[in-house]
């Protein structure tokens, strides 16, 4: 995807973004904090908020309600591989805001119904905070204030990050793949529909699949107006041919160079028909973990509000999201269509 240029938003002008106060310590706890984005997560936490203090939390010996009890929590961020509805719950019910990058399809429909819950204790409960679908959407949301009304969000994805990551994309080309169509939700095998994507550079063009990702079910929730909404990881050969069967060899503590690529398309501002791009390339790890810390400082902040949250929600600041992302280290790219200097 060439050429490029930075999201034009969020560099402009002084933007002025809280970082805390030195003199007042937040405590955040970590669910998964051993992992690859679990380890960037808590470093550029503490970069952002000086004031913070992050508490790696082992709920598999130690009660919530012990962990909140002992240790009052200003919010927690799930970022594990597997399920998190039930402690993101356990933790909404304690009046402790919830920030979960989980991926899994039907943990993340349940976290989407689980509103009551967060709205019942008055706080936040954040789903999809990691790089897709949180900042997939973001970067969605930005785009569409270029069009009168968006109609198709296509998303692609590229890279993993730790081996929990590497397994659940193994698994994802061998599941059920959700897309819309005309505004209804479609069932479709994963695997199938290949297409050639160019990310940006220096990742280049890849073969790209339908897979089993929850991304197109929180897009249309936030963009509900969407008539088409399709999302595909690339993969080669190999992929899909042992999907169904064990890794054949262990995963990489770390993958190579990730990226994404977001297109919405629309009337523009004219009525003319609009197709704007904008991705990244980075390591995986690096960009969900951006995301994560960006919501959990507006989470700390006290600006998002109370019950579930999707990240590209009309009611949250995408600038200044985006802004927060950049500084923990992501660069964000648009398609201009004018050649770089």
């Amino acid at each position: 995807m060439a050429p490029v240029a930075r999201l034009p938003s969020t560099v402009d002008g002084d933007r002025s973004t809280s970082i805390g106060n030195p003199e007042v310590t937040v405590t955040v706890g970590v669910v998964g904090a051993s992992g690859v984005v679990g380890d960037r997560f808590r470093r550029r936490l503490a970069s952002l908020r000086p004031d913070s203090l992050t508490l790696a939390l082992d709920t598999r010996t130690t009660s919530v309600a012990r962990i909140v009890g002992r240790q009052p929590l200003d919010a927690v961020v799930l970022l594990q591989p597997g399920a998190h509805l039930s402690l993101a719950v356990d933790f909404a019910a304690l009046g402790v805001p919830v920030v979960s990058i989980g991926d899994q399809v039907a943990d993340v429909r349940r976290l989407l119904a689980s509103g009551s819950v967060a709205e019942g204790a008055d706080v936040p409960l954040v789903v999809g905070a990691g790089m897709s679908p949180g900042l997939v959407a973001l970067l969605a949301r930005h785009l569409s204030r270029g069009l009168q009304r968006l109609d198709e969000i296509h998303v692609a994805l590229h890279g993993t990050a730790g081996p929990s990551c590497a397994r659940r994309h193994h698994r994802a080309l061998a599941g059920h793949a959700v897309e819309w169509r005309d505004g209804h939700e479609l069932d479709a095998r994963a695997g199938t529909g290949r297409e050639l994507v160019w990310f940006p550079e220096p990742v280049g063009a890849y073969d790209c699949y339908r897979a089993e990702m929850p991304t197109p079910i929180v897009l249309h929730r936030v963009f509900d107006g969407a008539e088409r909404v399709t999302v595909r990881v690339s993969a080669n050969r190999r992929d899909r041919l042992t999907s169904r069967l064990p890794m054949l060899t262990p995963p990489h503590r770390e993958g190579g160079v990730g990226a994404v690529r977001v297109e919405v398309r629309g009337p523009g501002p004219s009525g003319e028909r609009l197709a704007l791009v904008a991705g990244i390339a980075e390591l995986v790890g690096t960009a969900a973990a951006a995301t994560a810390v960006a919501i959990t400082d507006r989470v700390l902040a006290g600006v998002v509000p109370s019950g579930v949250v999707a990240l590209g929600d009309d009611r949250l600041d995408t600038v200044e999201l985006l802004h927060l992302v950049e500084r923990a280290g992501v660069r964000l790219q648009e398609f201009t269509g004018v050649p770089n200097d």
